[in-house]
């Protein structure tokens, strides 16, 4: 199975990247992980020019940053993992910009020639926080089912790993989210 793993966490070492660095020792070597660090690509948010709704069948978007390619690749995966922390309520900034960028991947949205090229491929939510999950991650569930029913994939789950303030704490709080995590992206 060829898994895409995207980290939106502006840290490199922060929680988000050692509970996906979790994930994927999880997986391991019998699945194809392709690991993307947004923190390292210039992304840009889109810019509703609408020009890739002219183009059905294929990733495309005037923007020429690092999320383009990236995009491609998506549509080459069989599953999906975004990874964030919660800031504000919501995505960190650059995987919230990569998020807006996946427009080009939808055409035709509530007509009869709607077509995701990336219906039916495995989603899933890594999502890190200090706090609870209630009263605290509501919000970012709510727009991630939105985000994948509109993209029509297969959203797998949100996987919450709640009260990290130290990527220490990460080992001890994830171990069974990311193991659970990965039984059902492989299952």
């Amino acid at each position: 199975m060829k898994i895409m793993t995207v980290l939106g966490s502006p840290k490199m070492d922060g929680n988000t990247a050692g509970a996906l660095a979790m994930l994927e020792r999880e997986l391991g070597a019998a699945h194809d992980i392709d690991r993307i660090n947004l923190p390292e690509l210039d992304v840009m948010g889109c810019q509703g020019c609408y020009e890739c709704q002219k183009k059905p069948n294929e990733a495309s978007c005037v923007v020429r940053d690092g999320a383009t390619d990236v995009l491609k690749r998506i549509v080459d995966a069989d599953a999906i993992v975004y990874a964030s922390p919660l800031f504000m309520w919501g995505f960190a900034s650059k995987i919230h910009a990569f998020m807006e960028r996946h427009l080009s991947l939808v055409t035709g949205y509530m007509t009869p020639q709607y077509v995701s090229l990336v219906e039916g491929k495995k989603a899933a939510l890594l999502l890190t926080c200090g706090g609870p999950v209630e009263g605290n991650t509501e919000a970012i569930q709510q727009v991630f089912d939105g985000f994948t029913g509109y993209a029509k994939a297969n959203l797998v789950g949100k996987y919450i790993v709640a009260g990290t303030t130290t990527p220490d704490e990460i080992e001890s709080k994830a171990g069974d989210i990311v193991k659970k995590m990965a039984a059902d992206l492989v299952g």
